[in-house]
């Protein structure tokens, strides 16, 4: 993707936020990572772990994805700079958590849920490219079943 797209990108999804606030971008966020799920599926890919290695290949990040238990995972994704392909380039944190709570978080989740609906997913962030200055997202991925299932 050329920086120009990636910068008419970021900008607007920092004018989605402003003009229709946080739960815009969050339905929209929700829905396309269901959509990326469907992609996916028809590719053969159904394994929600090995969804999410393919998903952050795709924005040309390195995943490693450790399993803690069988309900948790720790999911890092290491990038050649200091760049996020979401939120761009670090500013500060609150422009961090507005990223994380409105595209990073309901994306994934709305993508692994469409992937393998028989969980619930929650994400716990640990370190945003963003809010630290560095390379790395990485995040803990609690995986449970869902209640009478």
């Amino acid at each position: 993707m050329s920086r120009e797209a990636l910068k008419f990108f970021h900008s607007y999804i920092r004018e989605m936020i402003d003009i229709g606030g946080e739960n815009l971008p969050k339905t929209i966020s929700t829905r396309l990572g269901g959509k990326l799920a469907k992609i996916y599926q028809k590719m053969g890919i159904t394994d929600v772990i090995e969804g999410l290695r393919e998903s952050y290949r795709a924005i040309k990040g390195n995943p490693e994805i450790t399993k803690i238990d069988d309900h948790t995972y720790e999911v890092r994704n290491k990038y050649l700079r200091k760049f996020c392909p979401i939120g761009g380039h670090p500013q500060n944190s609150n422009q961090a958590e507005i990223v994380q709570n409105c595209v990073c978080q309901p994306f994934t989740i709305g993508f692994l849920s469409a992937l393998d609906p028989s969980f619930k997913y929650e994400g716990e962030v640990k370190e945003c490219i963003l809010a630290s200055n560095k390379k790395v997202c990485r995040y803990i991925l609690h995986i449970s079943k869902k209640n009478g299932q």
